[in-house]
């Protein structure tokens, strides 16, 4: 199970190749919000995502000989991109199960960042056995998305640069808004913040029609989705949250925030124009919930986690002609 001691692990490996995103505000926002909103910009992070930390934390802590014959991972992109940078950084081959449906812009920088990209059908294949058999004959380790311990602590490590960034601005408790697909960043994020920050409660934020996540915390079991795609937040599609990453989040997370895809298609525009920062649908679902959904926070401080900003040129237009 991943412990903070990981994450400070993971945190001193990733030290020279991550980026320290910055804790964006704007008045505009708050204002809007009613309340004072903070958000950490992991769109800027290395391959457009918070993906990246988890990436890195994974291969650098395989032992070299299995590293060196190579890794292998499922995603619908931001996983991959960022999987198959931090594989090509070490120098060491990458494979790279991606749903077909996935946006184009996310496969092509997927082989551009020296992957071998293989496409299946999320709807009638399953991407887990698809990765667990590659694995077995080609001999890679496979690296899952979320629940995986490694994967766990390098995200957990965006918790450590939130709880010592706010507390630079004076801020010591709040309500942490993270867009939850599997809960690897949610639950990573979780376990830092219950150590360095106390005060501050981490929220999932989820599509609708994709809750998977907030269900589960009000049932009290994982709760699986009904479909697997339908959305344009295909970055946060997943069917259940995972069995090492719930646990975490049934104990520390608070209720889960549910917004539309207009509420996101909102918020990336507003990004664009008050923050200066470009957003994809599903990393913009916790901004959407901070700005929109306000009568379902307790807090005067919300910490958004703007997890990535790997967006399709025409969905980013398309919120940009709606929604200025």
């Amino acid at each position: 199970m991943t412990s903070l001691a990981m994450i400070n692990a993971a945190a001193k490996r990733l030290k020279g190749h991550a980026r320290v995103t910055p804790l964006l505000s704007s008045p505009f926002l708050d204002d809007l919000a009613k309340r004072r909103i903070l958000v950490k910009a992991e769109c800027l992070q290395h391959t457009g995502s918070f993906k990246f930390r988890g990436g890195w934390s994974a291969l650098s802590a395989l032992d070299k000989s299995a590293r060196a014959k190579g890794v292998i991972a499922y995603s619908s992109g931001n996983h991959a991109q960022g999987v198959a940078h931090a594989a090509t950084l070490h120098g060491v081959p990458s494979v790279i199960v991606m749903p077909s449906d996935a946006p184009q812009l996310k496969i092509e920088n997927t082989r551009a960042l020296g992957a071998e990209v293989i496409l299946y059908d999320r709807a009638s294949e399953d991407r887990d056995a698809i990765g667990l058999a590659l694995a077995s004959e080609r001999d890679l380790t496979l690296i899952k998305p979320f629940d995986e311990p490694q994967v766990i602590a390098g995200q957990g490590t965006v918790g450590l640069e939130i709880a010592a960034q706010a507390a630079e601005l004076g801020v010591t408790s709040g309500e942490v808004l993270v867009n939850c697909g599997g809960g690897g960043l949610t639950s990573g994020i979780a376990l830092a913040l219950e150590a360095q920050a106390p005060q501050m409660q981490v929220r999932t934020c989820e599509p609708d029609g994709f809750d998977d996540a907030a269900r589960s915390l009000i049932s009290g079991n994982i709760e699986r989705n009904s479909r697997s795609s339908g959305s344009i937040c295909d970055a946060i599609l997943t069917p259940s949250p995972g069995e090492i990453t719930f646990p975490i989040m049934k104990r520390l997370c608070g209720g889960g925030l549910v917004v539309s895809e207009d509420e996101a298609l909102h918020a990336m525009a507003l990004a664009f124009l008050r923050l200066k920062i470009v957003l994809e649908p599903g990393g913009a679902i916790s901004l959407a919930a901070a700005l929109f959904h306000g009568d379902e926070l307790t807090s005067e401080v919300a910490i958004v986690v703007a997890t990535g900003g790997n967006v399709d040129p025409v969905i980013f237009t398309e919120a940009l002609r709606r929604f200025t």
